[in-house]
């Protein structure tokens, strides 16, 4: 194999690669209010200069703001590959057709940093901005491991997708889901952007919900007259929390993966403070491990809730609750059907990185699920530092080292090697 080839390519292009990493940042794609369209566009013609085709889906408006959103293209890239080496359209694939899969769309900025956002500033070997790290980065790391595979001139078959999406901080339902829904796109594996010192097999599901706390307002002065809310919430929210605590008596079986939990993040309610709350409103999240069963665990929680509600109106005005599921993603569960690309990434890894990488499960949940659920074995790698709080994804000063994407990039190029090359 031409690892070497591979790696020198990648050495000479790293230049290119971090500049066109940069101008990916500079395009703000925060979510809400999330119009993403433009950052496909830009993608787009960035991936034109380089040679590479992007097919542009745009979800049809309608869709997009029912979700919550403005707008999302999804864009991608088929390479296929036969005896004569690549070809740029859809064609005969007599062997894998590998996909990468990156988001676009990204959590707002928020407040506290130090360097622009949107500056794709490189300081001390650290290339700063929102989405540097989660998951920009992997947009450049999948098109440079591409492009440095195809630089060889092989005979090569089967086929790469790059797809590029943009609604992985809504769920995905209007990214891979809707590729993948419409026939867009059906790879044997999937590797979707990651870290770099582990490869991911698994993740937690993840079930929110909207609770409703309805009761009657009434003037502080006489709050007899009225039914407080918030004291049936109180009461609802401690039948949770003791909930959450016998959680940690449940163990998973997936490295990386602990117990279920429940946070609930959000509470609102009240008009004033010398007026008795009609109306409380909390969302709560259920982390789920592999090994639960989603329809069981919402059934508890209604369960639960119902109780508390039951238990709180004897002997009083009662208050009524409504529950409104927002969010139900399954967990992604251990395939060794991956082992392909497991195992490639890993040895890999260790020979760039100089160190064993491990696999594990992790408590996050991502748009893996929906390729699973299609079928599809995959696994989560990319560029990236050993845990998300290293790189501040999703806080102030969000930064990727540029050793870790240039060495992600080699791995990535080395595995698609791996998997393209064994089959001409």
């Amino acid at each position: 194999m031409s690892y070497a080839a591979l790696d020198t390519w990648i050495d000479a292009h790293f230049d290119d690669e971090v500049r066109f990493l940069q101008q990916l940042v500079q395009v703000p794609t925060p979510t809400p209010p999330g119009d993403n369209a433009p950052h496909a566009k830009r993608t787009a013609t960035l991936l034109q200069a380089m040679g590479l085709v992007g097919e542009a889906y745009p979800v049809p408006a309608s869709d997009v703001q029912a979700y919550g959103m403005q707008s999302i293209t999804n864009l991608v890239v088929r390479r296929r590959y036969g005896e004569g080496g690549p070809a740029d359209l859809r064609g005969s694939a007599q062997g894998p057709i590998v996909g990468l899969n990156a988001h676009g769309d990204v959590v707002p900025p928020g407040d506290g940093w130090s360097h622009d956002p949107f500056g794709g500033e490189v300081v001390d070997g650290k290339l700063y901005g929102r989405a540097a790290a989660v998951s920009k980065s992997d947009f450049a790391s999948y098109t440079f491991a591409l492009r440095a595979l195809e630089s060889l001139g092989l005979p090569l078959k089967g086929g790469v997708d790059l797809l590029f999406t943009y609604d992985e901080e809504f769920g995905g339902e209007l990214g891979p889901k809707w590729l993948l829904d419409q026939g867009l796109t059906k790879p044997d594996f999937l590797l979707a952007a990651g870290f770099s010192y582990q490869v991911v097999t698994a993740h937690n599901g993840c079930l929110q919900m909207a609770v409703t706390v309805n009761g009657t307002m009434a003037h502080a002065a006489i709050p007899h007259t009225g039914v407080d809310a918030l004291q049936g919430a109180v009461a609802i929210l401690n039948a949770l929390y003791a909930q959450n605590t016998l959680y940690q008596g449940i163990t998973s079986q997936v490295e990386g993966i602990t117990h279920p939990y429940l946070n609930v993040g959000r509470i609102e309610g009240g008009t004033n403070t010398n007026v008795v709350p009609g109306q409380v409103v909390f969302k709560l999240d259920r982390r789920m491990i592999p090994e639960e069963n989603p329809a069981e665990v919402e059934a508890t929680i209604r369960q639960v809730i119902e109780h508390a509600t039951a238990q709180h109106n004897q002997g009083r005005p009662g208050v009524t609750v409504e529950i409104k599921r927002l969010l139900l993603a399954e967990a992604w569960k251990p395939d060794h059907r991956n082992a392909p690309l497991v195992q490639a990434l890993q040895r890999h890894g260790q020979a760039v990185f100089g160190e064993p990488i491990p696999t594990s499960g992790t408590p996050l949940y991502t748009d893996v699920r929906l390729f699973a659920a299609h079928g599809i074995p995959a696994a989560i790698y990319g560029a990236g530092p050993r845990t998300v709080r290293e790189s501040n994804a999703k806080r102030a000063d969000e930064h990727l080292v540029l050793d870790d994407l240039r060495r992600a990039t080699k791995v990535v190029a080395r595995t698609l090697l791996d998997l393209l090359a064994s089959a001409a």
